[in-house]
């Protein structure tokens, strides 16, 4: 299993790719294929079909995970895109901005 430093919740940054730029929330992390899905950010058409007369078929869109590797988070303290820390405070494990040392 992977352990990876961006959580759901977090608001994070896409880095490289055609969605570069794009700030948005993390729906959904999936550590064991090391993605993230981010709100409104590559969006796929998917066509479903009908299952039976009451949910109807037609072409919907939805969020496609994105690699890891090409989002960074965004410090709510200095809200710019950075590495994330970790450090012990109170025995607890935590996370920690690398620019402006806040807890995330």
């Amino acid at each position: 299993m992977n352990t990876l430093n961006i959580k759901k919740g977090d608001t994070a940054v896409v880095i490289s790719g055609k969605e570069k730029g794009k700030e948005a929330k993390v729906l959904r992390v999936i550590p064991d294929k090391n993605r993230v899905i981010l709100e409104k950010v590559n969006m796929l058409t998917k066509h479903k079909k009908p299952k039976n007369q009451t949910t109807p078929g037609g072409i919907i869109k939805q969020e496609g995970p994105i690699d890891a590797s090409n989002v960074m988070v965004v410090c709510p303290k200095c809200s710019k895109a950075t590495r994330v820390g970790h450090e012990i405070k109170n025995g607890e494990k935590v996370r920690v901005c690398k620019k402006c040392g806040a807890q995330l």
